[in-house]
């Protein structure tokens, strides 16, 4: 399987490192990617990290904006000057930066959380508040839908 899926939270050593979960690293290997892509996700306390094909996406994006709007300003100033690159060492491992650690409270363990084709880095108390708030709103969305209301399943 080639997408990062599934969580799990590893402890950060003394030296600041911690190991990103095998099945990730799994995916990363299949990639070929040995040097990954941070981003300090924009609406929620978290990193969004994945290989050259994560700033590869957000490039594109930025490319079919107006180079003479803000717009692209701004996209290319928060992508290449609020981003950072991330080294796997030999044994799997990713520095838990200032960086990283001002934006998401990360402190002793850390949330790895699978997101398709990127996956996210959590303080784990911050990820399990907000997984139930994702896991509130679906249910309030599914509780809201004709099919529910009428008792079909979906």
């Amino acid at each position: 399987m080639d997408r990062f899926l599934s969580n799990g939270i590893n402890k950060i050593d003394a030296k600041g490192r911690v190991s990103i979960p095998a099945h990730f690293r799994s995916v990363l290997q299949k990639k070929g990617q040995s040097e990954l892509y941070a981003l300090r996700a924009l609406e929620v306390p978290a990193m969004d990290v994945g290989g050259p094909d994560l700033l590869e996406k957000y490039e594109a994006r930025i490319a079919q904006e107006d180079p003479f709007l803000r717009t692209a300003e701004d996209m290319s100033f928060y992508v290449h000057g609020d981003g950072a690159f991330l080294k796997i060492d030999q044994d799997g491992r990713i520095t838990m930066t200032d960086f990283i650690r001002d934006h998401t409270g990360i402190t002793t363990e850390a949330a790895f959380v699978g997101r398709g084709s990127f996956f996210q880095i959590w303080e784990p108390g911050r990820f399990e508040t907000y997984r139930a708030e994702v896991r509130s709103r679906l249910l309030s969305l599914r509780q809201g839908s004709p099919h529910a209301q009428a008792g079909v399943s979906e």
